[in-house]
């Protein structure tokens, strides 16, 4: 082998360098440390061995098998970064491409759109430049004039090598890769083998859904939830989850609200039965939460949302209507076009431009949690129905940024929700915030606190004709903020005695306190629990057998 010069040598070393980084690139934030510079990854000596043994169009080939694959990689990597520090969880090839647009939406929400679409060729100009960096680093490496011994030995390591990094693999296969890895270990190759088996295991999954999707118990059934009398609001409380019963620097403040709030309503005559539930998602994506209560089955990813969608299953809004209620669903974050909503079961979907509110907004979050409920009584709650409502609400206020936190006001006087104006620009900007972890965690303190004092509030002044109200988090807030990993939520159920005595073999506790030691449910088990509770005896007998994959 010809021995290169000094430029030469400098040359080698800056294209072995950004392969090493690219190689060590982490894919979650635990693994942001000055210590991942020092692996070792074992793909590079096979890599580079690799590109010095080969000659002609072999090595023109792998050249550019690895550029398009390492670039891949990093993209993937980097999707990965984003989604354990948003969601807490990896991101899957096959479920959450479509998450890229509604993140996108969000941040033109957020910074505006000229901004977010610079952002966006950012991105595309990263991933272009790093494939052209990749590509130009095995061309250095692959120019080194190798004779045959030589080339030989070459040969022979980057087999080895490569023999030593599939053995590595084999050995950590079965746990996802969390971006911490050991000296040597071969990380990037191991992210590209696990997310080959994710995609694999993501569409038989959905296959298997899908069968489990048309099998529906209450398909058909006559008599179902005949058994309650009044108004049912299946009320989302945004990112509330156990963390506020069970974390100190959360606990203290909630549960206080909570033991309050429960005393005031038991003197109004009001009974309260509380559980835990696990929600199919942490950190975020609401809608996951949503359909998994709706509809019965875990909703644990965008497949099985897409696949649930188009399965035909009865929601509990479907049955709802067929039963003789009005069906509604009242999103104030909902601010584009939503056509899923078609196939739900609702008779009625207030968006976020159909609630009237003429207040400035609380920056991402559209209008206060106080305002939504004026606008369900004005709306939905008229008295112009029919029959009875069913209606699910998905409550903003207590969203991420958490800034700023209103307040409660006179509930005669919210009007159009310009009441809210001042509220909406005082206090902190997000940015300033969001520099401080302990500043973010007090701001989703106090928002939550502030969601669950609405929700209260709201079944106070309703306590003489109450709803049947069932209140529940849709996920836990991300790790970060909830500094609790767990994916359970609490769930009260708010009503007269009569109704709330009929889900008393859920085995949940008294009040508004869950205890920690009663049955912890599947969030997609509560469609067939509610159905059952509140459909007459032949109904519950067909329903007895649930489909909860």
């Amino acid at each position: 082998m010809s021995v290169p010069g000094r430029g030469g040598l400098i040359r080698l070393l800056v294209a072995a360098l950004v392969l090493h980084l690219v190689l060590i690139q982490p894919n979650h934030p635990a693994a942001m440390t000055w210590r991942a510079l020092v692996l070792v990854p074992l793909e590079l000596p096979a890599l580079l061995l690799g590109l010095v043994a080969l000659r002609g169009r072999a090595v023109l080939v792998l050249r550019i098998v690895l550029s398009a694959a390492l670039t891949i990689l990093v993209i993937l990597k980097t999707a990965d970064f984003a989604m354990f520090t948003a969601l807490a969880r990896g991101f899957n090839p096959v479920a959450d491409v479509m998450l890229i647009e509604a993140g996108l939406r969000l941040l033109a929400g957020s910074i505006g759109v000229v901004p977010a679409a610079l952002v966006g060729l950012a991105a595309v100009a990263a991933a272009i430049g790093i494939g052209w960096a990749i590509w130009w680093a095995t061309g250095v490496w692959a120019a080194l004039a190798a004779p045959k011994v030589t080339a030989w030995i070459a040969g022979t390591g980057a087999v080895l090598s490569a023999v030593v990094a599939v053995a590595e693999i084999g050995q950590t296969m079965g746990r996802w890769s969390l971006g911490v890895s050991p000296p040597g270990a071969a990380f990037t190759a191991r992210v590209g083998v696990e997310r080959v088996v994710m995609v694999g295991d993501t569409l038989r999954d959905l296959r298997a859904f899908r069968i489990a999707a048309r099998q529906d118990p209450f398909a058909g059934a006559t008599g179902l939830l005949d058994g309650i009398d009044r108004d049912v609001l299946v009320v989302f409380v945004e990112s509330y989850g156990r963390t506020s019963l069970d974390t100190p620097f959360y606990a203290g403040l909630h549960r206080e609200t909570l033991e309050r709030n429960e005393a005031v309503l038991r003197d109004l005559g009001l009974s309260m039965v509380s559980g835990l539930v696990r929600a199919p998602t942490r950190g975020g994506q609401s809608w996951l939460s949503h359909a998994t209560f709706a509809n019965g089955l875990l909703v644990n990813d965008q497949t099985r949302y897409g696949a649930v969608l188009a399965s035909g299953r009865e929601t509990l809004f479907h049955i709802a209507a067929r039963s003789g209620f009005h069906t509604a669903a009242v999103m104030p974050q909902i601010t584009l076009d939503w056509p899923e909503s078609a196939v739900m079961g609702f008779d009625t979907v207030l968006a976020a431009a159909d609630l009237g509110y003429q207040g400035a907004p609380f920056n991402w979050v559209t209008m206060p949690d106080q305002f939504t409920f004026a606008a369900l009584d004005r709306l939905v709650r008229n008295g112009q129905a029919d029959g009875p409502s069913f209606v699910q609400m998905a409550l903003g206020s207590s969203h991420a940024p958490w800034v700023p936190v209103p307040e409660l006001v006179d509930w005669d006087s919210i009007g159009d929700g310009q009441v809210f104006n001042e509220m909406a620009t005082s206090g902190p900007t997000p940015e300033e915030v969001w520099r401080d972890r302990d500043r973010v965690r007090e701001q989703y303190r106090d928002a939550v606190d502030y969601a669950l004092s609405v929700v209260f509030a709201y079944a106070e002044r309703h306590a003489g004709t109450p709803p049947l109200m069932i209140v529940l988090g849709d996920h836990q807030a991300a790790d970060f903020v909830a500094l609790d990993t767990r994916a359970e939520v609490p769930v009260h159920v708010i009503g007269p005695p009569h109704l709330v005595a009929r889900i008393e073999s859920w085995g949940w506790s008294e009040g508004l306190i869950p205890d920690p030691d009663r049955p912890i449910r599947g969030m997609q088990e509560m469609r067939d629990l509610l159905i059952e509770a509140y459909s007459s005896p032949v109904a519950r007998e067909a329903g007895s057998v649930r489909v909860t994959q």
